[in-house]
């Protein structure tokens, strides 16, 4: 099963722009070449483009965050896009930054944008290209969860963070191909 529609998460606005939240918004911006398109249908940010000369669609849900799957919902259903053809891509807490992994399925682990989506969709069954964060416990901060994700990497961070994506951008075409082991043995194999 090949990948149709790339989805970044954030959240739309210029104070949010360079927040750890927008991590999978800062992917799609590198894949979208041409820009995005606002899009009311979709309430969104939306691109069409080739990558490994297939046709992919780009989005960037313009809710916010915790209401990201109404726009994924609408766009899967209007182009007939199942949930298996779908990659989100977003910040992950649980992944230290310079790191990237790329699942199937599983739970939200609590992201609010994958709850939403996984309840527009009717299933946990879609892609996922998680790309490490940190977590401010594990990052010896004293900030809570919610403030630590809605404010700028540390400048040690960000490096590392756009490495990840630079590294997540070179498997995007074996997976828009269907070569999704490949992908994730590749990208897993560099991030260890």
């Amino acid at each position: 099963m090949s990948i149709k529609l790339i989805v970044g998460l954030g959240n739309p606005g210029p104070e949010y722009e360079q927040t750890r939240h927008n991590a999978g918004f800062w992917l799609v911006d590198q894949l979208a070449t041409q820009g995005l398109q606002r899009d009311k249908n979709f309430n969104a940010l939306v691109a069409k483009t080739r990558i490994a000369g297939e046709e992919v669609f780009l989005l960037q849900p313009q809710t916010f965050m915790n209401r990201s799957g109404q726009s994924v919902g609408a766009l899967c259903r209007f182009y007939k896009i199942t949930p298996e053809e779908v990659l989100v891509v977003h910040d992950e807490l649980d992944i230290d930054p310079g790191l990237v992994k790329l699942k199937k399925g599983g739970s939200s682990g609590g992201h609010n944008g994958l709850k939403d989506i996984t309840a527009a969709l009717g299933t946990q069954d879609y892609w996922r290209l998680r790309i490490g964060i940190g977590h401010p416990r594990t990052l010896n901060l004293q900030q809570g969860v919610a403030d630590f994700v809605l404010h700028r990497p540390r400048k040690e961070e960000q490096p590392l963070i756009d490495e990840s994506i630079a590294r997540a951008l070179v498997v995007i075409p074996m997976m828009v191909q269907g070569q999704t082991a490949e992908a994730m043995t590749r990208l897993h194999t560099v991030s260890k």
